[in-house]
């Protein structure tokens, strides 16, 4: 039996870079579960919006093998950057949608209304990240070749997802959420009543 195949140079390296990555990845995405959840005070509404992580990734992987580029360091850095690019498009469609079902709105609507008027606010965000990175993914400047694959990454998922994101989102909020959000009652304080002095 032959021995073993041992890894050395860049393949070791990028082995060793990956994993370390991966386990950033899962831990960011943790993270931003758990600060959703406190900020939301649902364990729901943050799996809505993390929903919109797959389809940046989906995104990301369809642009690197559409321009013939590789899942290098570079490109993994850009896939986790998507992380807390991409959740803000949901945070704002969830967020708006559980104001208007507040009101008193069935959840249907208010997503509805939620999508729409939401649709400039998440385009224009977009598209400003977008353009910011546009120059890494067009490799100019000096020496920028190298990370050709983070801007191709980042560019890609952030044109998926935003698309994708105001048909999906939507659609899941409409199936997971409740239908009837219940309306904090504001305690009153009671009044003390001024005791007739003798």
């Amino acid at each position: 039996m032959g021995s073993p195949t041992a890894l050395d140079g860049q393949s070791r390296e990028f082995k060793d870079s990956s994993s370390s990555l991966l386990f950033a990845f899962g831990l960011a995405l943790v993270l931003i579960y758990l600060i959703l959840a406190a900020q939301f005070e649902s364990f729901v509404d943050p799996i809505i919006i993390l929903l919109t992580v797959p389809l940046a990734v989906c995104g990301a992987l369809l642009s690197l093998w559409d321009f013939g580029q590789t899942l290098n360091i570079f490109s993994q850095i850009g896939i986790i950057t998507l992380v807390g690019l991409v959740t803000k498009n949901g945070i704002l469609i969830v967020e708006f949608a559980n104001q208007r079902k507040e009101s008193g709105i069935n959840k249907l609507q208010a997503v509805r209304e939620a999508a729409v008027a939401r649709f400039r606010p998440i385009v224009m965000t977009s598209l400003c990240a977008i353009l910011g990175i546009l120059p890494i993914a067009l490799a100019l400047g000096a020496g920028s070749e190298s990370r050709v694959s983070m801007g191709i990454s980042v560019v890609g998922g952030l044109l998926f997802s935003t698309i994708l994101t105001l048909y999906i989102i939507p659609a899941i909020y409409s199936y997971l959420s409740s239908n009837i959000k219940p309306v904090e009652k504001k305690a009153q304080a009671p009044t003390a009543e001024a005791e007739p002095t003798a």
